[in-house]
């Protein structure tokens, strides 16, 4: 029988494994979406919609579909979808391998502002800034909400969900966007100060490399820590090589 791989995914990273599998006669595999965005892009192979009921219901699905292995290719601030994936694996004796695009690394000329967290990003914006550009995601932006005194341009694939900062205009928009794209909505909107997670990828680095040109402060989230005992790997070809499905 062939082995079965589910896949927690929804980022690009998820969708390329999914069609190296897909295209593998000797593998079946799943794709999970959480089904957050009304619009998520192709997947190749089986795919379900919406979440397993925590760690518990994960667990279930993977016994009761003869599951063989779970890649976690969610985002790198999924971090409840990764603490369950872990759970699940270690409930099932599975093995778990976590798909993780390297982090964004600092280049010459950043002004660079690392924080653990969204409220402690909030926390370093007056010193910083008064008109805010903020590529955090549509969720979470309640962090920045008691930020009366600041302006913020918010831009996100969809519609952001309340509370929001009281002073924001709202950018719908799906990347990836180029420099020249960035440079001229920084310049536009008269931005002093980004805000963004480090979501790594080049589809979204060009924000980072207009603002370094522009001399502006970035204020970083960083990655919250895998679940203990748990390691990534940074690429599609790693995770074929982690289930025995290509050689080293």
């Amino acid at each position: 029988m062939s082995p079965h791989i589910l896949i927690l995914g929804g980022t690009t990273e998820a969708r390329r494994l999914a069609a190296r599998l897909a295209a593998r006669p000797d593998v079946r595999v799943t794709t999970s979406l959480a089904g957050r965005v009304a619009r998520p892009g192709a997947v190749e192979g089986d795919v379900r919609i919406g979440g397993f009921g925590g760690a518990e219901g994960l667990a279930d699905w993977l016994r009761a579909q003869r599951a063989d292995a779970v890649v976690d290719a969610t985002h790198p601030f999924a971090a409840s979808i990764t603490a369950n994936a872990a759970r699940a694996a270690r409930a099932t004796g599975l093995p778990l391998v976590v798909l993780r695009r390297p982090g964004w690394r600092p280049a010459p000329g950043d002004r660079r502002h690392p924080v653990p967290s969204l409220a402690a990003a909030a926390d370093a914006l007056p010193g910083l800034g008064r008109r805010v550009f903020l590529t955090t995601g549509r969720l979470g932006l309640a962090a920045f909400a008691r930020l009366t005194d600041l302006h913020f341009v918010v831009r996100s694939v969809e519609p952001p969900e309340p509370p929001m900062p009281p002073d924001a205009e709202v950018i719908l928009a799906r990347g990836p966007f180029t420099v020249a794209d960035e440079l001229t909505l920084l310049r536009a909107h008269r931005i002093d100060v980004l805000v963004t997670k480090d979501s790594g990828g080049e589809a979204t680095a060009a924000k980072l490399t207009a603002a370094r040109e522009l001399g502006l402060p970035v204020v970083v989230v960083q990655r919250p820590p895998l679940p203990p005992g748990v390691t990534a790997v940074p690429d599609v070809a790693a995770v074929l090589e982690r289930l025995g499905l290509e050689p080293p």
